[in-house]
């Protein structure tokens, strides 16, 4: 199912294109230079040696790594433009293309409000099965994402049991994050018993996967091992920056942009360093901070713009997007 293309200079439907083809060109060549001349911190020793091998200038004792630009703009044009999320039910499925909008509840809900008792407390297990429910029954909502954790299984396979939880209460395609790439292996694997086999998996991804790199400029080991096995298995990866400006990124939205875009393009390197064509998505939740709390702000005018250029930045490298609401 392919959804309408609201960000297309149409004759219909609503557009906001608050970046110039100039001022992304000046986004871009920026973040070269942030990734040449700063570099990120990689904390995983294979992924330094991937680096290494592919010729990145690699600082093992401080684990800087510095992209030439050759490097990240291959990688760009080597991840694919379309990408399938396959639902359970094959009516469910979505095509993630240039313009085409599509909608998902957002994660991760720290607390909830008992249905039956009204007690606010933590989740537990079968609350994310039943926001699962509820978000099959929604026509407007196209994708299940991890809308509370499961704090009454044990942590260390914490992913294991949300996928469950998810996969076993909606037809529609489903998103978490695996944690670890030890994890990210088992989830492939249980995703591959419910569709048939991991052949079949690969044709039919009813389960994609998401990681977050730790601004400013930090792809730490479970980030970076979590990059390499989606590539390895062929899997759907979401490389989600959080940046906030003001306070792990510049306070100038140009600025925390670059921060953005160097942390998300340097996990895309990764992954097509690993696997030329592996299926990724330029992801944010960049937001900037507010300065009286010290908490990120949402629902906010500085969140609307931040996502509406991250999602014009997507669309200029040609790759599909994830961006929080505004």
């Amino acid at each position: 199912m392919r959804n309408f293309h609201p960000g297309k200079l149409r004759r219909q439907g609503l557009s906001l294109n608050s970046l110039t083809d100039d001022e992304l060109f000046d986004l871009h060549l920026a973040t070269l230079e942030v990734l040449e001349k700063t570099g990120l911190f990689i904390e995983a020793d294979e992924a330094l040696d991937i680096f290494d091998g592919a010729g990145a200038d690699v600082d093992r004792s401080h684990k800087i790594v510095k992209l030439p630009p050759y490097l990240v703009e291959d990688a760009i044009r080597s991840a694919p433009s379309k990408i399938l999320l396959a639902g359970r039910n094959p009516d469910r499925d979505k095509v993630l293309e240039a313009g085409r909008v599509h909608f998902t509840n957002f994660s991760e809900g720290v607390e909830v409000i008992d249905p039956h008792s009204g007690e606010r407390r933590v989740p537990i297990k079968s609350d994310l099965a039943d926001a699962a429910k509820l978000v099959d029954y929604l026509d407007d909502i196209d994708v299940c994402e991890k809308a509370v954790g499961s704090s009454d299984v044990p942590q260390s396979v914490i992913s294991l049991h949300n996928a469950e939880a998810m996969l076993a209460n909606t037809t529609k395609h489903c998103c978490v994050g695996p944690g670890s790439g030890y994890l990210l292996k088992k989830l492939v694997a249980m995703a591959g018993t419910i569709v048939g086999g991991i052949k079949k998996l690969k044709d039919r991804p009813i389960l994609s996967f998401t990681t977050c790199p730790v601004s400013p400029l930090q792809l730490i080991r479970e980030c970076c091992e979590i990059i390499m096995e989606s590539a390895r298995t062929g899997s759907v990866i979401n490389i989600l920056s959080m940046a906030m400006a003001g306070g792990t990124s510049p306070v100038t939205l140009a600025g925390t942009l670059v921060t953005h875009n160097a942390e998300v393009l340097g996990g895309i390197t990764l992954n097509q360093l690993v696997r030329k064509g592996a299926p990724v998505i330029y992801g944010s939740s960049t937001t900037a901070m507010d300065l009286k709390i010290g908490a990120a702000s949402v629902g906010t005018p500085e969140c609307a713009i931040i996502s509406g250029a991250v999602a014009r930045l997507a669309r200029y490298y040609a790759l599909p997007s994830y961006v929080a609401g505004g």
